[in-house]
């Protein structure tokens, strides 16, 4: 019995992809399945699947090299982010239990926390305090407003005493599969995308677990409906699709495209689906159980 877990690293470069290449590089002991930068969000989305052993030493060694490569203090980019490495979340895969993959991420926060002094805060499945639950909650406000509240109570990770100086601090996480996937419309009104991202995000009385940001594409002239679909099982793809037409219906827009980024998993695809959701960049080496089969 094979055991495998998913990590998912976020890591804040998103322009520069040979520096994006020689980050994901460090990785020696996992499988990557897909990287996705976006230069607006100038942000990379690395995808690895292994045993745990093997990505925990995968998502480790990234973020030394990532570290040693990046500052956060000058970073800029349109995704909330409180760090060099913004996040890492365990996902398990394959005969592993949700309390098992905890304990690998909290050794992965233990080690990252002790050899980079880099301040963690644990959050999904690997929350330690319920504040720390949601990870908008660990994020809120984004570095410069992590900077001015750190020495607040509740702002205090759950490891370290102080923001490293140019890594910031880093979320680790266990969840579910969360789809990412990205709405672009026609326009460059920032605020018509931020109100379809209101509309339909759960918090604001949208779809179940739907979270959703308004963005700026400035290198299109264009803007950005962000989607991370945390419960794929009871709102579906074609849900948050609709949903978007009907509000950009409504606001007299059109939608350009649709991307995924990073992987999908199999019960989330339903036929037609990249004609569907506008897909162009669609490809079945997305759906996870091509690889882990």
């Amino acid at each position: 019995m094979v055991k495998l877990i998913e990590c998912v690293p976020n890591f804040s470069e998103g322009k520069d992809l040979e520096l994006v290449a020689d980050i994901v590089s460090a990785i020696k002991t996992a499988k990557v399945l897909n990287v996705h930068s976006d230069p607006d969000h100038n942000r990379t989305v690395v995808t690895i699947v292994g045993e745990p052993d093997a990505v925990q030493l995968a998502a480790f060694d990234l973020t030394q090299r990532a570290m040693q490569l990046l500052d956060i203090n000058k970073h800029e980019g349109e995704h909330p982010y409180i760090g060099v490495v913004d996040v890492v979340p365990f996902i398990p895969i394959k005969d592993i239990s949700v309390a098992e993959t905890v304990d690998v991420a909290r050794e992965f926060g233990e080690k990252v926390a002790t050899k980079f002094a880099l301040p963690v805060y644990f959050y999904g499945a690997a929350a330690k305090i319920a504040e720390h639950k949601e990870l908008p909650n660990v994020r809120r406000g984004g570095y410069k407003v992590l900077k001015e509240e750190f020495t607040n109570a509740r702002r205090k990770p759950d490891l370290g005493d102080k923001l490293h100086p140019h890594a910031g601090a880093l979320a680790v996480g266990v969840r579910d599969f969360l789809i990412a996937f990205n709405v672009n419309l026609e326009t460059s009104d920032i605020d018509l995308a931020k109100s379809i991202a209101k509309n339909i995000r759960e918090k604001s009385g949208g779809l179940p677990g739907v979270r959703a940001l308004g963005i700026s594409l400035t290198s299109r002239n264009i803007t950005q409906v962000s989607i991370n679909v945390c419960d794929h099982r009871t709102t579906s793809l074609k849900q948050v699709f609709d949903e978007v037409g009907k509000w950009a219906r409504t606001y007299n827009v059109n939608i350009l495209e649709s991307e995924l980024v990073g992987m999908i998993p199999q019960e989330a695809v339903f036929e037609g689906m990249q004609e569907y959701l506008k897909l162009p960049g669609f490809s079945s080496k997305q759906i996870l159980e091509h690889h882990v089969n």
